[in-house]
């Protein structure tokens, strides 16, 4: 049975993940500079491209 702990840790990660990604979203679009604004989408893309990556078994470790 899962505990209650893990559980938690495992929502604060998501959220901490996905405030992450509205994060650098609304910099890439907002940002005051365009070099702030096309860092803040080259660190959007790694983070999603490496999301979609860790959720596939079909790939060695």
């Amino acid at each position: 049975m899962i505990g209650i702990a893990t559980v938690l840790a495992a929502l604060g990660g998501g959220l901490l993940y996905a405030g992450t990604l509205t994060i650098l979203a609304a910099v890439s679009v907002y940002g005051r500079t365009p070099s702030r604004r096309r860092n803040a989408r080259a660190t959007l893309a790694l983070l999603v491209r490496s999301q979609g990556r860790s959720g596939s078994d079909d790939e060695p470790s």
